[in-house]
Formats: C-alpha cells, structure tokens, sequence
C-alpha cells in the first residue's frame, strides 16, 4: 500500500478515485457569500420596489434562483464532470429534463383546463349572486 499523495486526493489523504474534491474553507466561504448576496439581491428588489414591473421582478428573482442552484451545485455539493465518472451529471440532465417535462406539462395543461372548461360569467350574473 503506498502511502505518498496525489495531486487529487482530498486533503486528509484520502483517494476518493471518482474524482470528487471536497471543498477548503475558502471555497465553502466563497459559496456562503455569493449564497447570502443571491438571497438578498431578490429581498431588496421586492422590498423596496426597485423595478417598476412585477413581471420584470420575477424574471430577476428566477435568474437569480438559477444562479444560486448553480453555486449550491458547485460549491457545497461538489457536482462537477469529473466526480463519479460522469455519472452525477447525467443525473442532474435527467432530473432537469424531467422537471422541465412536468412542470411545463402542468402549466399547459392547467392553461388550457382554465380557458376551455371554466364557464365565462357575465358581470350581470355576478351581481345577481351579491
């Protein structure tokens, strides 16, 4: 059993073999600062009102929660090409095919229940039931 270290092992030399690196303090420092500035970018664009459209608002807001799964993916979770072969981020692909599958699948469908079943009620109606 050799005992001497290689450039990929972790550093309490360890050879995890599938090329997954745990991170130093630094890069969990990294990770925590741009996850505590991603949260609050969003917080003070809803706080304080700084764009004048909500649509503009949300598209801000889901940028920067992309952004931010992107950081958590790299800095704490480790995901890259290399760790397990490969295989994490074939799984990753997978799961974003997925959840872009369903949750747009649920939208168009729930679109088009709203448009062509919900019966359109005339204002007369309304007032009547008031």
């Amino acid at each position: 059993m050799s005992t001497h270290s290689h450039a990929h092992d972790d550093p309490h030399g360890h050879d995890h073999g599938d090329g997954a690196s745990h991170g130093t303090f630094n890069s969990y420092l990294i990770g925590f600062i741009l996850s505590v500035i991603l949260t609050a970018i969003p917080f003070w664009l809803v706080m304080d009102g700084v764009l004048d459209s909500k649509i503009a608002t949300a598209s801000w807001i889901v940028g920067l929660a992309v952004v931010q799964i992107v950081v958590h993916m790299v800095y704490f979770l480790h995901m890259n090409t290399k760790s397990e072969g490969g295989w994490n981020m074939l799984a990753l692909i997978f799961t974003v095919v997925v959840v872009v599958i369903a949750v747009s699948g649920s939208l168009w469908v729930m679109y088009h229940m709203n448009t062509n079943m919900m019966p359109q009620m005339d204002h007369e109606m309304i007032k009547s039931f008031g």
